[in-house]
């Protein structure tokens, strides 16, 4: 495949992304069977809510950014140039 052509470790992205769903897929499981106990009428629910949602926030969330930025200028995502740009302009705004 043309547009599948990475430079980098293809093996990697293929783990690393069975990685992310299959947590993904365990914290989903987590809520569900959470609220399924909660609507039960137990108070263990809350806590297994609670852990599926820390999941979700210290696991998840970190793998995935890590995922998707590892290897890429950082820099390009700031806003540097539209400020410079932004600032001459105003400076070319006022010799008029």
């Amino acid at each position: 495949m043309v547009f599948c052509n990475f430079t980098h470790n293809n093996l990697y992205y293929k783990k690393m992304k069975f990685v992310i769903i299959f947590v993904l897929i365990l914290t989903l499981g987590m809520l569900g069977v959470g609220y399924y106990i909660k609507n039960a009428g137990d108070a263990n629910g809350e806590i297994v809510i609670g852990l599926g949602v820390l999941t979700v926030a210290f696991v998840l969330m970190p793998l995935f950014i890590y995922h998707r930025y590892k290897n890429k200028n950082l820099s390009d995502f700031t806003f540097d140039k539209f400020r410079k740009d932004l600032e001459e302009r105003s400076k070319s705004d006022k010799n008029f």
